[in-house]
């Protein structure tokens, strides 16, 4: 090797070495059930046993700071979310009487991640009402966001008699992608998928899709949950149970049954919202008729029976984390009816 070229080389390879570690150490690392993030209310643990397995269901009990009004708020998190991403409503209706019990669902955040589970809408919302009966809550308002609102819309038509009101925040399901033409991915191809997770894929596919294009300094602490989840010792495990919840979503649709929702239902939509399952992967044309919040929100209030519809102009897929006081502000004058 020339002297000039040989010189080159070990400085290259000095500066990986010495850069390298100090990129993996900025990196965030948190253990396979979340250790090490910071929720913003103290996390309990509900263990039970559920398909043959010991699990932990990881959730938020809080109790009313403000006068007490006898009810409760069950929040349903989404795919890409947690329990401790409701922090700002939390706070907002527990400063108004309530007590707010926010579930991290099996698979997600702080709870067990199974080697096996045969993952399902209906088994989710039954690890839920077990937990609520554990409780001894007899009677929840029921909040459901993105992939929770799938999953409020499952809980609200197996229990009825125990929904006070439901509340459907930019719920995805609102349609049928796979009707719709977009390709079917096999649970080994989504694997392959979460195992390529990575900070800025997150970020990117979060400011594009749920923020319309605009970021804020406070949802880097989302990326970051999300990111050292991914990144964490559980690494492998995590993006398993990813790509199961992800077969869940997209073959098991709510869609065909908002018509037998009995409980008084609310819908708040964020219109500029595109989030749409498998539309990295879908033709051009299939592409453009999917994730349209605008239109699905019109849509899905006509389908359920009496619903309401509260529409957030401009905002995307979180408006209660974009806007937590407008969302917040709607939210409890939509519970005081």
């Amino acid at each position: 090797m020339f002297p000039r070229l040989k010189l080159l080389f070990c400085a290259a390879v000095l500066t990986l070495s010495v850069t390298a570690p100090a990129f993996a150490a900025d990196a965030p690392s948190y253990g396979p059930q979340l250790q090490g993030f910071d929720y913003p209310y103290p996390v309990k643990q509900y263990s039970f046993t559920s398909q043959g397995a010991p699990l932990q269901m990881g959730y938020l009990d809080v109790a009313p700071t403000g006068h007490k009004n006898g009810q409760t708020v069950v929040l349903m998190h989404g795919k890409n979310f947690c329990a401790a991403t409701w922090g700002d409503t939390i706070r907002a209706l527990a400063l108004k009487g309530y007590r707010v019990i926010a579930p991290d669902q099996i698979g997600f955040c702080s709870s067990t991640k199974p080697g096996h589970y045969q993952y399902s809408f209906q088994q989710l919302a039954n690890n839920t009402h077990d937990l609520l009966k554990s409780l001894n809550i007899k009677k929840a308002v029921i909040v459901g966001h993105s992939t929770g609102g799938m999953l409020a819309t499952r809980y609200s038509l197996m229990f009825a008699p125990e929904v006070s009101k439901l509340v459907l925040v930019n719920p995805i399901g609102l349609e049928d992608w796979k009707a719709k033409g977009v390709p079917y991915r096999t649970v080994d191809q989504w694997y392959d998928r979460e195992l390529k997770t990575s900070a800025d894929s997150i970020k990117q596919y979060e400011l594009k899709t749920y923020y319309v294009n605009k970021w804020k300094p406070e949802y880097d602490r989302w990326v970051d949950m999300l990111a050292g989840l991914n990144n964490g010792p559980g690494h492998k495990l995590v993006a398993w149970n990813s790509a199961l919840i992800y077969d869940m979503i997209f073959t098991q649709p709510v869609f065909y049954e908002f018509k037998n929702i009995r409980v008084p239902t609310t819908l708040m939509i964020g219109t500029s919202d595109t989030t749409a399952i498998g539309s990295d992967i879908a033709p051009p044309a299939v592409k453009a008729k999917i994730g349209n919040y605008k239109v699905l929100g019109k849509q899905a209030a006509k389908l359920i029976p009496h619903a309401k519809l509260i529409e957030f102009t401009g905002l995307g897929h979180a408006p209660q984390m974009e806007e937590p006081e407008k969302f917040n502000a709607a939210l409890l004058k939509t519970l005081a009816r």
